[in-house]
């Protein structure tokens, strides 16, 4: 199967596909985790983009129940250096391509994703059309200039809970093979933007039993469930696209703010703290996606990072900044003044990538009545 793409710079590219047919428009990124593919892929924060994986073996491992991130897939694609028809591992239970056709996601291989990945880095994350179908230049343009960019586009329904549900495991256990039982004295609300189930799993080890909210839940309800101490806080969930289109969300958090409720936001939950104090985010010029960025706090960690949307660094005149991106220098951390209220911009659970931040998990627990 032949796969033709064409980048909003006009650059135009075959391929060999794997996966699902058709044809996708979606912005292009790229990931620099060595391992975790699937993680990668079934992460809701992707949703409405093409992923370039710089690891160049790509299916080797299979695919598994286990470490799904969330109950679908919402990326438009992958692209591959080295897609690797049979999986070997005594974990899997089928082949990434019946998974790709499975969840209508299209697999690009045998291109140089090296190439892709400068030319990101140089140019900047932009849109892209890939096809199997369609193989024109000209018919693509169209396509892709009729085409509503990833900004332009509100994820957050399609990826979000359809209904109120108590998360039921904890973290993994790499002794057992599997989830440890849940053991928790405290009970939070998690306002679900595309949580990941490893973000749910590292809160409930850490005590925190998760009841998980679908996005568009009328905010006065979990705040009369903390005036009423049904529960002792609220959690703000990662996902995907461009915060400031989220105007009813940030509307719904300033509310949570003056209700004085202790919040931790990761990810899109830290950009949407700050944009509902009164601080925009700004677009990166290509993100960070991988398992292997430096933040400073006391000591250095090595993070896992999904994302292309930043705080400003004004955000210092309301918060303590509390990490530090070693690649550029942008905030990864904050704890803001005189409020019960402290975010991140990397994954601390991980999923994959180093555990290095999971002591934040506690944290919040240890602040929480």
């Amino acid at each position: 199967m032949i796969i033709s793409i064409l980048l909003e710079n006009g650059i135009f590219l075959k391929a060999k596909g794997f996966g699902a047919t058709g044809t996708q428009v979606g912005e292009i990124v790229f990931n620099t985790s060595m391992t975790g593919y699937q993680e990668i892929i079934t992460d809701p924060s992707y949703a409405g983009q093409f992923v370039v994986f710089t690891a160049s073996e790509i299916g080797n491992v299979g695919v598994n129940s286990d470490d799904m991130e969330s109950k679908d897939a919402f990326l438009k694609g992958i692209i591959v250096r080295n897609y690797n028809h049979n999986y070997s591992n005594f974990r899997g239970e089928t082949s990434l391509d019946e998974f790709l056709k499975e969840k209508n996601i299209l697999g690009i291989s045998d291109i140089d994703t090296r190439y892709l990945t400068k030319l990101i880095r140089g140019e900047g994350s932009q849109m892209m059309v890939a096809s199997s179908e369609i193989h024109d230049k000209e018919e693509l343009e169209k396509i892709l200039k009729n085409s509503k960019k990833i900004s332009e586009i509100n994820y957050i329904d399609e990826v979000t809970t359809d209904k109120v549900y108590i998360h039921s495991q904890g973290a993994w256990n790499d002794i057992t093979l599997s989830y440890n039982a849940k053991n928790t004295s405290k009970k939070i609300a998690v306002y679900d933007f595309g949580v990941k189930r490893n973000i749910l799993n590292e809160l409930t080890q850490a005590g925190l039993e998760c009841e998980v909210y679908p996005a568009n839940t009328p905010v006065q309800q979990l705040i009369d469930k903390y005036q009423n101490e049904e529960i002792v806080g609220v959690f703000l969930s990662n996902g995907p696209g461009d915060p400031l289109v989220l105007t009813e969300i940030k509307e719904n958090i300033q509310k949570l703010i003056q209700a004085k409720i202790p919040m931790f936001g990761i990810c899109l939950g830290h950009q949407l703290l700050s944009i509902a104090h009164g601080y925009d985010t700004y677009k990166l010029k290509f993100g960070h996606h991988g398992g292997n960025h430096p933040v400073k706090k006391e000591a250095i960690e090595i993070t896992a990072q999904n994302h292309n949307y930043n705080v400003p660094e004004d955000i210092r005149d309301i918060t303590e900044v509390t990490h530090i991106n070693l690649f550029d220098g942008t905030i990864e951390g904050v704890k803001y003044k005189n409020e019960p209220i402290f975010s991140v911009q990397h994954h601390p659970e991980a999923s994959p990538g180093p555990r290095d931040s999971k002591y934040l998990f506690k944290e919040f627990a240890d602040m929480l009545k």
